[in-house]
């Protein structure tokens, strides 16, 4: 969730960093280094010191490590290198759920299904290692070599693999719902993702799209320029799109600049406490020109702008340097004097009060009242408040349900089943196909429940309406392993409240 980036060889010089005058805390450093009782690994004492410092500033400035930068780093680039597999552990074996078309993987013969044995000499099967371990020895140096042996159908194979550029998508789904009306979800703001949003959307122009539903429920964020150019695409003129200032930053405006390819066709955009930062920025911009429908759940609430600074082991700082506004002049940046655990609880805690369950319990209807281009009354404070509020559903959502997601009881299923009905899989063509033909019989359902039964849940008897909620996950889950993102979201949207009201608000003309 923050935005740009500041290389090393553009940073300011030396005397930004040091002064003549030697700080307390080099002077603790030698002394700790000199003097200490036992020996003291001095990086990590010095890391845990910098993150002291800076959270006496604000939650969103942070140091990273240089051992977790390259990953950080990756999100945003919007790619890594690696092989180009998707995979889940699974009674502790690491299994192929999906390889990506023309990958590394792909071209080195990995299909669905096959189960890891060893990464280069490192045995992996049966080892209780985590996923993130098994995802650092995969990845490497674009053109590395990486020898992966795995079984397939009772036989033990290898294969080289030369480590190549492996896309991070930000577009999760992109799909006509209607003859008329389109659909495109983010998840994240990375470098490319407005290329992808364009390319997401000219198919969708091309197939008769007049309206639009704008998925940004989750989406943490990323780099505001990518923001404004997909704002730029649905305001027309040289319209306001989102400004910046600090204490040691000039005031920055961000304007549209060109025709957009959507400034017309009516638009409803999704949101949540998930959706922040850059995301803010978007569904800001919109609701005070008017020119969208925001629907579902109060923001997260930032509104502040980092940089980032690399420094001289590879580590880096993430410095709030700004807070962005809306374009009338709105900051939805939360509070957060009272720490970095209470501003992060605020979060969660709108699940175990009222806010997520009834609209007139949200709580950013306080601080400055502002009008909106058309007279609407919006406020300043605690993120972006909806148009059209969508309660959080708990009812179907009992302990044995979280027990399933918490223990990837549906994906393996989903994986498993992929796996034993290749002939039935093949019959859809389309996840639209797979809708209209697919449903879980009784015989899956029973199936579904003795592999809770294996992780210790109980789901024998559960209400309609938890069943018909794990149901539809279920197909979802067998969607993505056909599909990817692509199936799971199409398949998931026919029950989706938010969906719902989304299509009823542009259908009805609201």
């Amino acid at each position: 969730m923050y935005f740009g980036y500041k290389m090393r060889d553009s940073m300011p010089g030396k005397s930004f960093f040091f002064a003549e005058k030697r700080r307390p805390v080099e002077e603790i450093m030698d002394l700790i280094k000199n003097r200490y009782v036992d020996d003291v690994e001095l990086d990590k004492l010095a890391d845990t010191a910098i993150q002291a410092m800076l959270s006496k500033l604000d939650p969103h400035s942070v140091f990273i490590p240089a051992e977790e930068l390259q990953m950080v780093n990756e999100d945003l680039a919007g790619k890594f290198f690696g092989i180009g597999i998707e995979f889940n552990i699974f009674n502790d074996t690491l299994n192929v759920i999906n390889v990506l078309k023309d990958g590394p993987g792909f071209k080195a013969g990995l299909v669905t299904g096959d189960k890891f044995i060893k990464i280069d000499d490192s045995l992996v099967a049966g080892n209780k290692t985590d996923a993130d371990a098994y995802r650092k020895k995969l990845r490497g140096e674009r053109g590395t070599k990486v020898t992966i042996t795995y079984l397939r159908n009772a036989a033990t194979k290898q294969a080289v693999i030369t480590r190549d550029a492996i896309p991070l998508v930000s577009v999760d789904a992109s799909y006509m719902m209607t003859k008329e009306i389109g659909y495109i979800r983010l998840n994240k703001f990375s470098s490319v993702t407005y290329r992808e949003f364009m390319e997401a959307l000219e198919p969708l122009k091309k197939a008769g799209l007049q309206k639009l539903i704008l998925d940004l429920r989750g989406n943490g964020g990323g780099i505001l320029d990518q923001a404004v150019e997909i704002a730029d695409e649905f305001l027309d003129g040289d319209k306001l799109i989102t400004y910046t200032e600090g204490k040691h930053v000039d005031k920055k405006e961000y304007r549209c600049r060109r025709n957009g390819q959507f400034e017309t066709g009516k638009l409803v955009v999704l949101a949540d406490e998930g959706s922040a930062s850059a995301s803010e920025i978007l569904i800001g911009a919109l609701q005070d020109w008017d020119r969208a429908t925001i629907v579902g759940r109060r923001s997260f609430g930032k509104g502040l702008v980092q940089e980032q600074f690399d420094l001289s082991d590879k580590s880096a700082l993430r410095l709030t340097i700004a807070r962005y506004y809306t374009p009338i002049g709105r900051s939805i940046q939360r509070p957060y004097t009272n720490g970095e655990r209470a501003y992060y609880d605020e979060v969660s805690n709108r699940y175990h009060d009222p806010e997520t369950t009834y609209a007139d319990s949200v709580k950013n209807n306080s601080g400055k009242a502002y009008k909106t281009k058309g007279g609407k009354t919006v406020y300043a404070k605690g993120g972006i408040a909806p148009d059209y509020f969508i309660a959080m559903d708990t009812s179907g959502f009992s302990k044995n349900s979280a027990a399933i997601y918490n223990k990837s009881t549906i994906s393996s299923f989903a994986y498993n089943f992929y796996l034993q009905n290749q002939a039935l899989i093949k019959t859809f063509k389309s996840p639209a196909d797979f809708i209209k033909g697919f449903s879980l019989s009784d015989e899956n359902w029973k199936q579904f429940t003795d592999a809770a039964a294996k992780d210790s849940i109980n789901i024998s008897i559960v209400s309609a309406k938890e069943k018909s909620s794990l149901s539809n996950q279920i197909r979802s889950s067998i969607a993505r392993q056909i599909w990817r993102n692509e199936g799971y979201f199409e398949v998931i949207n026919t029950t989706d409240e938010g969906i719902k009201k989304a299509l009823e608000i542009i259908e009805t003309n609201k």
